[in-house]
């Protein structure tokens, strides 16, 4: 029997749209760990734990590092310190400007490979 307010991994996966094997991964290098195990040993997940993996699924696409998703994460958790976080700021802003010219190059390419001739 779990715990009321939690979920398994199966069900975490679903719904943020992580595959199992993601969330695994992300135990294992203790980025995310469950709150808690059920009596079977079934990870269980509460809304924190989902919200944690989609912190995770955010930072990944600006390409941060396992370890800089880790100290990311530990100073969300500490609520501080300003200057780390405001420098975790300024990084996700240059990670995002330089994939909103990597999409213009992308769109350039293809409107030229559309007008080109048949």
């Amino acid at each position: 029997m779990r715990e009321p307010g939690t979920m398994q991994i199966g069900e975490v996966a679903e719904r943020i749209g992580l595959s199992l094997r993601t969330i695994r991964h992300y135990e294992e290098v203790g980025l995310a760990v469950p709150s808690a195990r059920s009596d079977g040993g079934f990870r269980l997940y509460v809304e924190t734990d989902v919200e944690r993996l989609r912190v995770i699924m955010q930072m990944k696409p600006l390409g941060f590092s396992l370890e800089e998703m880790r100290e990311l994460l530990e100073v969300l958790d500490a609520g501080g310190p300003p200057d780390r976080l405001a420098a975790f700021r300024e990084a996700a802003a240059e990670r995002v400007a330089g994939l909103r010219r990597q999409l213009e190059t992308a769109e350039a390419f293809a409107s030229r490979l559309g007008a080109a001739p048949q």
